[in-house]
């Protein structure tokens, strides 16, 4: 990143811990436990003040490279939420200029408030891609490709994109361009938080992420 792409960054970041003090909410700390329930309600107003300009209120992005967060996994979003708040000394830390600011500001407990608020939110509709997404993008999806030792992404995901809670996400109805930066994120190291990932996505060409990636996008969630 150039140094003023990080200064910008970095100024974006200070406003949004700005935001969030002045959306009540708690600095976290190291060691704490959020110890309470989950709070929806509080989750929902920390989500119309800080997170709606990326994400809209009800997770519902309308920017194609910031992801859907209604109806993802409790569990998961608590986990992203936690990798991007861990220290740049840490391995498993997710990257990303503004997230990783937004996060450490948030408490234990704001992240569980803000994952009630977003799992419990119904997800908009996507739309597939064409002729490859079709064909070999649902080839990948359903059976994988043995001859490169790539699974079928059915198999943690569900045959409907459903994901499975704590393990795996959603990816039905996610935006095609996000679903290929990630892709390639793991593929080039870029964001290693997940080691099977990794290691599927770096066995992927690019044509092969592009139809994965648009095939996702329209699949349907029961």
């Amino acid at each position: 990143m150039r140094p003023n792409r990080i200064r910008v960054a970095r100024l974006w970041s200070a406003a949004l811990v700005l935001a969030l003090v002045g959306a009540g909410v708690r600095a976290a700390s190291p060691g704490t436990s959020a110890g309470e329930r989950a709070d929806a309600a509080k989750g929902k107003q920390i989500a119309a003040q800080v997170c709606a300009p990326c994400h809209n209120a009800d997770g519902n992005s309308l920017i194609s490279t910031n992801p859907k967060l209604a109806g993802q996994g409790e569990q998961y979003l608590i986990k992203q939420l936690t990798d991007f708040a861990k220290p740049p000394t840490d391995k498993s830390r997710r990257e990303s200029a503004v997230m990783n600011g937004f996060a450490a500001a948030l408490s234990p407990a704001d992240r569980q408030n803000l994952a009630a608020w977003f799992s419990a939110q119904t997800p908009a509709p996507g739309t597939s891609g064409g002729a490859d997404a079709a064909q070999l993008g649902q080839r990948l999806y359903r059976a994988g490709q043995a001859d490169k030792a790539v699974p079928a992404c059915a198999g943690c995901h569900g045959p409907t994109g459903d994901g499975l809670p704590v393990l795996y996400p959603k990816i039905s109805a996610q935006y095609s361009d996000y679903i290929e930066a990630q892709l390639r994120a793991f593929r080039d190291g870029s964001r290693h938080n997940n080691e099977p990932m990794e290691q599927i996505a770096f066995r992927l060409s690019d044509p092969e992420i592009k139809a994965l990636a648009d095939f996702v996008a329209g699949l349907r969630a029961q």
